[in-house]
């Protein structure tokens, strides 16, 4: 008898392991499709805004169907646990900001063993404590109640253009193919950006 996996059970799979940051990712996507009153996105539907790269986008790509292939996930590189949801159905977006306090408690213990886990001189002991610890962390995120959990807020949104497909050019350096729109010229030739020797002074 085939039974149907979970979500969480498929979010796991695609991400690869279980981990507090996977269900941060989670919790955000399900209060992001409840509050939108959306399903999941086939094509340009939704647009997400990450404002990080940890393994939470995983659960947001997988549940919302905002992928960066499809061009409805944005990354932006601001380092916070912070996700812009905007539904193209209703003109609705919410903006969710997770409780920092929920992913940062002070735990010297859990903190030693991490660095040991992470640099590899960690004992087989060490590393069941560490995963139990993260088995822990992870369903206190999954479990906790939502206002607990981050902040809700319906916001106004300027949703973005939707995904273009352009014509590629090749670069007269490396002799590869590049999206035309990211083309540059250098003496005169047109190049693809790691060819280009970009000038810049810090600006």
């Amino acid at each position: 008898m085939c039974v149907e996996k979970t979500p969480w059970e498929k979010a796991v799979e695609f991400h690869g392991h279980s981990c507090p940051g996977l269900a941060v990712g989670y919790r955000v996507a399900q209060v992001a499709m409840r509050e939108l009153e959306e399903m999941r996105s086939p094509d340009e539907e939704l647009v997400a805004v990450v404002e990080n790269d940890a393994c939470g986008v995983d659960a947001v790509m997988l549940l919302t169907g905002c992928t960066l292939g499809k061009g409805n996930l944005l990354y932006r590189d601001y380092g916070k646990q912070v996700y812009t949801f905007g539904s193209r159905n209703s003109g609705r977006a919410i903006r969710v900001s997770v409780n920092g306090e929920v992913l940062h408690r002070n735990d010297p213990v859990a903190a030693d063993l991490r660095k040991k886990v992470l640099g590899g001189a960690a004992t087989e002991e060490e590393k069941k404590e560490f995963y139990a610890y993260q088995a822990r962390r992870t369903s206190q995120i999954l479990d906790m109640p939502e206002g607990d959990f981050c902040k809700v807020e319906k916001i106004d949104f300027n949703f973005p253009g939707k995904a273009r497909i352009f014509n590629s050019v090749r670069c007269a350096e490396c002799g590869e193919y590049v999206m035309e729109a990211r083309a540059r010229i250098k003496n005169g030739q047109i190049v693809c950006i790691p060819c280009s020797d970009n000038y810049g002074r810090g600006w």
